[in-house]
């Protein structure tokens, strides 16, 4: 991990403040907000800098007044011309904060809502190289170090860089003489500030990286639970988390201690300039070249000042840790998907109208319908494994109608068949169409809704169990989701829970059972009926019962639609029109059952363990 901070540290080398200027296609649409914002902060920061004017008329015309009676008109007026500034500035200031605050919240929001709509965009390649925890650690930790910046530091330091240089500005022409010396040390303490400033740039970025670490293995472990408990091992998993955060802590501290370093030095060399300034300007009242009141206005506007300094010492840091932040963000949006939506989509036509000739007896039977499904000489890697090849030299036909059954060992390529199907992965050579179009030159929308697909690892969503079904198709009625539940068998169940079908069933589905949450997702694909369908292992979860039951449902769904079954359990597959067995991504025999059987070859090994050489010679 330690290379890893130093890798982060070399990589935030040219960071600076302008990598805030990925954050302007944010801003623009909110120009008359932000040109509000900035009115009203000018406009305060006006009304901070006539205070000490009003006290220096105070001090000069309410206080030196010869006639006790004029002296107490002229305080009264002065004084309710000092209660003007404050009120002034306390509208003013408070039309501020709304606006910046308003930006703040609005800006963030969009950045967060851009974020994650890229990501859910991404292929599944995205997610071999890119940990959840860090994507989720750049949509609540970034944004938040942006959201402060925009809706906070960046009006604080706006405000106080126009109160700043308006005091600046009054002190040079009031006293030109003694603010040029002035000046001149503070070009002295700009230099180092550089380089202080450099170094906290470097560590903010390393700090956020070292954040993101913790927030993936938390996401990691939190999404494992059972298998943590299961192998007791919690103490570990903790000691892991508490080493990834105290190196986050180490780099923070570290960022810290430069940044206050950087803060110190920047209040201490400012305020010394100045107050050699001001022990010049006593001495000139004390020669009678200037008034008291002249004095007191000089006082109030080294106070505006060195507070303005001090506060900008300050923004300079959050802007700092912003620019690490906004730079990761905008990496994750500058992340291009390799699978592109076509420049000019073709359309797919009707399922069963490409490709249908050719047709067996079985497959005519049932009418024909479905898609039309063809891989040519396929060659594909995963980008993770360059040097294997997932599937090689892969040719398939699959007619409209028709049930084919991919059977195989692990890591045989069967789920890659699926995976490029649906265009989760582009092939690196030969093509894919469904329909008679090529995968590449659909629509991704709508390529994948032309296929449904029960996956082995069915995914239940934090919602009702209408809502996880409906998730196939969001505009069915409640009686078309209830028809399907009750196609795949899920109805009865769903019924008997507390709350029937309203029922929140938790996160992952944690509620229902293996095999309740697989027959959720049968519903799921039935209810969106579609001419082409994906199932891996879709009965894998369900006992006995269940399974024959469930398997009459997704008997039924197979009329009339393509099917491509993944089974490791061979009864599953026997009265598929055909069973493709593979083996390290190569199509090694195609049958039926029992043809498959009589020719001994690796399906009859897999056949004989299952169900032992009597039932095969059966």
């Amino acid at each position: 991990m330690a290379s890893d901070s130093s890798e982060s540290i070399q990589r935030a080398a040219a960071n600076s403040p302008r990598s805030l200027s990925g954050l302007l296609p944010y801003l623009r649409p909110y120009r008359g907000r932000i040109a509000l914002a900035l009115v009203f902060l000018v406009l305060a920061a006006v009304s901070t800098l006539l205070f000490p004017v009003a006290l220096k008329l105070l001090i000069d015309n309410g206080l030196v007044a010869a006639d006790p009676g004029e002296r107490v008109l002229a305080l009264r007026e002065h004084f309710l011309a000092l209660f003007g500034v404050g009120a002034a500035l306390g509208v003013f200031s408070a039309a501020r904060f709304y606006m910046v605050t308003w930006l703040g919240e609005r800006i963030t929001a969009d950045l967060r809502n851009a974020v994650y709509s890229h990501v859910v965009q991404q292929s599944p390649e995205f997610f071999e190289s890119t940990q959840t925890g860090e994507v989720l650690s750049r949509l609540t930790t970034d944004t938040t170090v942006v959201q402060t910046v925009v809706g906070s530091s960046l009006s604080m330091g706006l405000r106080n860089t126009v109160m700043g240089a308006g005091a600046l500005v009054a002190l040079v022409v009031t006293n030109p003489t003694v603010m040029a010396q002035v000046l001149g040390i503070l070009v002295l303490v700009v230099l180092p500030s550089l380089v202080f400033g450099r170094r906290v740039r470097k560590l903010s970025r390393a700090s956020q990286d070292r954040v993101a670490d913790s927030s993936a293995i938390a996401a990691e472990v939190l999404n494992a639970i059972p298998v943590v408990q299961g192998f007791v091992q919690q103490g570990r998993e903790a000691a892991r988390f508490s080493a990834s955060t105290e190196r986050a802590f180490d780099t923070a501290r570290k960022r810290t201690r430069v940044r206050s370093l950087l803060v110190a030095f920047i209040i201490t060399a400012t305020f010394g300039a100045l107050l050699w300034g001001l022990y010049q300007g006593t001495q000139a009242v004390i020669a009678g070249h200037i008034t008291a009141g002249h004095l007191g206005q000089t006082v109030v506007f080294v106070i505006i000042l060195v507070s303005s300094v001090a506060v900008l010492a300050e923004v300079y840091g959050d802007l700092l840790r912003a620019a690490g932040a906004t730079e990761r963000l905008m990496e994750l949006l500058a992340t291009r998907s390799p699978v592109a939506e076509p420049a000019t989509p073709r359309p797919l036509p009707p399922p069963g109208t490409a490709g249908a000739s050719g047709a067996g007896s079985r497959v005519a039977a049932r009418g024909g319908g479905g898609s039309s499904v063809r891989f040519e000489q396929v060659t594909f890697h995963y980008p993770s494994r360059p040097r294997q090849a997932a599937l090689a030299d892969f040719t398939l036909h699959v007619q409209p109608g028709e049930t084919v059954a991919l059977v195989g060992p692990s890591g045989a390529g069967k789920s890659t068949v699926f995976q490029l199907l649906m265009r989760f992965y582009d092939v690196a050579a030969g093509s894919i169409e469904v329909d008679g179009v090529a995968v590449r030159e659909a629509s991704l929308a709508a390529l994948r809704g032309r296929i449904g697909i029960v996956p082995q690892d069915s995914t239940v969503f934090s919602t009702s169990a209408l809502e996880n079904i409906r998730y196939g198709r969001p505009d069915a009625s409640d009686d078309e989701v209830r028809a399907a539940a009750q196609a795949a068998f899920a109805h009865d169940f769903i019924t008997a829970l507390p709350e029937g079908y309203a029922i929140y069933l938790g996160e992952r589905g944690v509620r229902l059972s293996g095999g309740q949450r697989q027959r959720i997702a049968i519903a799921r694909a039935m209810l969106k009926n579609p001419p082409l369908l994906l199932l891996d292992e879709a009965t894998s979860a369900l006992d006995a019962e269940s399974e024959r039951m469930v398997q009459a449902a997704l008997e039924a769904a197979m009329k009339n639609r393509t099917t491509l079954v993944i089974a490791h359990r061979l009864a599953t597959v026997q009265r598929a029109d055909r069973i493709v067995v593979m083996e390290a991504g190569r199509i090694v025999d195609v049958g039926r059952h029992e043809q498959l059987v009589a020719r001994g070859g690796l399906y009859a090994r897999l056949a004989a363990m299952q169900f032992g050489m009597e039932a095969v010679a059966a």
